[in-house]
């Protein structure tokens, strides 16, 4: 059978390759799907990493829990962080942590960058920033996100997803932005 060319519709190029009605798109199994992807940006180079959390998360999802929460609680100090604003010691030590597993070391412009001086003449936005920038440098992007609370939370994904991670984390109800 031929194509019938004089009734071709462009934008109908795919309407029989899906199923008209929704009640056969199962909504659990596309929430995975997504969340996989995310796990995948976000543990750049780590399969095994992302699988980790992966499993972890879809107990989380299974036992009704938010995606943004049920992420946030698998990849959390793994693959993302979720720190109080005020925290400035531990944020070191988690971007630290984060940036390690990338190899990258991030340079505090400190000897000591848990120093308590250090720490008081500093706060979380100027932290973020300057990983930001020398992340970038590696081809990197800290991202952070909307946490609803006095706290700042993010991950980190290679710079040439930058187009995918809002797209990906904006499906799952993260508010991405790369940066602080």
């Amino acid at each position: 059978m031929h194509p019938d060319f004089d009734n071709f519709d462009p934008d109908d190029n795919f309407a029989h390759s899906f199923s008209a009605t929704p009640e056969d798109l199962d909504e659990d199994a596309a929430l995975e799907a997504v969340a996989w992807q995310f796990l995948l940006l976000i543990n750049p180079g780590d399969e095994d990493a992302a699988l980790l959390q992966f499993n972890e998360a879809r107990e989380g999802l299974a036992s009704g829990t938010a995606p943004v929460d049920a992420l946030r609680d698998a990849i959390d100090w793994k693959a993302g962080f979720w720190i109080a604003e005020r925290d400035v010691g531990g944020l070191v030590e988690v971007l630290d942590e984060l940036a390690a597993r990338i190899g990258v070391r991030i340079d505090w412009d400190t000897e000591d960058p848990s120093d308590t001086e250090f720490l008081a003449g500093t706060d979380a936005t100027a932290l973020l920033q300057r990983a930001f920038v020398q992340l970038r440098e590696y081809h990197y992007t800290l991202w952070t996100y909307e946490t609803g609370a006095d706290a700042f939370a993010g991950w980190i994904a290679h710079m040439r997803d930058d187009e995918a991670v809002p797209m990906v984390a904006g499906a799952l109800g993260f508010h991405a932005r790369p940066g602080v």
